[in-house]
């Protein structure tokens, strides 16, 4: 029997020691992290509940917001035309640029994935535009380039082909215009495409080859199907990212002509920091939030049908 309670004396003794090192290594992990808590507070969460509720209000940066309830979402949905003309340059740019771009840089990693001498240096040219792509200078460059007397005329000219509009001009093409620029970067999607090329094994190439399988069989039957979740991820990376682009359309077209090229995030800041409607411009990013949260949900839903991993069988 004394046998018996020591044994039990033994294993709490042992319990209450084992709950005690869990908890201090729970406040030890608690630690090491509480910088990226500190951080995701103060600058992350209060500011989302502080944006959230000037949504609501009626707030021009100089004096105290003023709770109007919906009528931000009601102006917006139903009184405001220019609203959703960036709505349609927004989807128009997305549904345009983002398949153009990771077409290009799939078709551009294919060609660079080899062992050939110098390849790293291309590697690194075709990056960089990715580097300097979102920068004033570019942009400042891009509207000279398609200008009346710029180099896309010139070059046309050359070709035969009479051309002296200013094609950031015409509401027919200044969005093109952007949409080129979009797909001249293709850097940055070109490098993660290349990466999951190297991670394909040669042997299946090899094999279909032996079967007799066609370049285009093998690239629809291996290389699709096993680049399958890198195109995911350069998808929903590259969708969240066309629809804040801003930079491009403020500094080239301004939103023009005919706001043809007024963009969601330049109409955003055009309201908010322009014209001072602080609250207006919050309901008009939380309503941006909402969009790229429902496209992105759309796309993990249908992954299951198209993109296939390793571990799957």
């Amino acid at each position: 029997m004394a046998t018996t309670t020591a044994q039990t004396a033994a294993a709490e003794q042992h319990r209450a020691s084992e709950r005690k090192r869990e908890r201090r290594e729970t406040l030890s992990g608690y630690m090491f992290i509480s910088p990226w808590l500190i951080g995701f507070l103060i600058f992350t969460l209060l500011p989302l509940i502080g944006s959230l509720y000037l949504a609501f209000t009626d707030y021009n940066l100089t004096s105290a917001p003023e709770w109007v309830g919906l009528q931000n979402f009601e102006t917006m949905f139903f009184n405001d035309p220019r609203y959703w003309k960036a709505v349609r340059a927004t989807f128009y740019y997305v549904f345009a640029a983002i398949p153009a771009r990771l077409t290009f840089a799939l078709a551009v990693a294919m060609i660079l994935d080899n062992h050939r001498r110098g390849i790293g240096f291309y590697r690194a040219a075709y990056y960089a535009p990715s580097i300097i792509g979102g920068s004033v200078a570019v942009a400042l460059m891009w509207r000279r380039i398609f200008a009346s007397d710029g180099v896309f005329n010139g070059f046309l000219n050359i070709l035969g082909v009479p051309a002296s509009q200013a094609w950031i001009g015409l509401p027919s093409s200044a969005i093109w215009t952007l949409i080129l620029l979009a797909v001249w970067q293709f850097g940055s999607p070109m490098l993660i495409f290349l990466a999951g090329l190297r991670q394909i094994p040669e042997s299946l190439y090899e094999s279909a080859e032996i079967d007799g399988a066609t370049p285009w069989r093998k690239f629809f039957h291996i290389t699709i199907p096993l680049l399958s979740s890198v195109i995911f991820f350069n998808l929903i990376m590259q969708l969240i990212s066309g629809f804040l682009v801003f930079t491009q359309a403020l500094v080239i077209t301004n939103g023009g002509p005919l706001d043809s090229t007024l963009f969601y995030a330049l109409y955003l800041y055009q309201r908010a920091f322009v014209n001072f409607q602080m609250g207006y411009g919050t309901a008009m990013a939380w309503v941006l939030l909402v969009i790229i949260a429902i496209f992105t949900a759309i796309a993990f839903k249908t992954s299951s049908a198209w993109v296939f991993y390793e571990d799957e069988g």
